[in-house]
């Protein structure tokens, strides 16, 4: 894809801003008012030490696994990559979804994204949490628009991308640089 346009950062960063109504808002395509619940599945086997061999709908299996150094064969990436290529996934998705509602023009989108874990809490340590402390997250879209488009687009991928919130209501630290 060709890349044109200014390249933007900081598309989408944590907390979700104060103030958002109005003409922020981009509007949903559904009734906000009836519940629609979907269920997402996946089926996994363990292959033996840490790999994981995921199944999803029918894609190819994925594989996750640990590095050699800590037990695993190094067949696939961590669980923990796992999560933030699926946060980079779901901006990118979200990002498509409200561009094409707003209208809003771009070229390309680039991700950067890397997790800081403290290790003593998979290690057991009690009171230290197993999971991200937190996350930086790079983004740069492409496009023309303006401040205050790329503001509404921004504020919308914060508002609806599940990855993102489920994120901040573990209370990890979201940052864009």
């Amino acid at each position: 894809m060709a890349r044109t346009g200014k390249p933007v950062r900081d598309v989408c960063a944590a907390p979700f801003p104060a103030g958002f109504e109005g003409d922020d808002y981009a509007s949903p395509k559904v009734d906000p008012n009836a519940r629609k619940i979907a269920v997402r599945t996946a089926t996994a086997r363990a292959e033996g030490g840490t790999m994981t061999v995921a199944q999803v709908r029918d894609y190819a299996p994925f594989i996750a696994d640990e590095p050699d150094n800590l037990g695993g064969s190094n067949l696939g990436p961590t669980p923990l990559k796992t999560l933030l290529v699926s946060l980079v996934s779901c901006e990118n998705a979200m990002i498509h979804g409200i561009a094409k509602a707003m209208r809003f023009a771009y070229t390309a989108v680039e991700f950067e994204c890397a997790g800081e874990i403290d290790i003593r809490g998979s290690e057991g340590v009690r009171g230290i949490r197993p999971y991200f402390q937190q996350v930086e997250l790079g983004i740069v879209i492409y496009s023309d628009e303006t401040a205050d488009r790329l503001a509404k687009l921004r504020k919308n991928v914060e508002l609806r991308c599940p990855v993102m919130n489920l994120l901040k209501d573990a209370n990890v630290a979201v940052r864009a640089d």
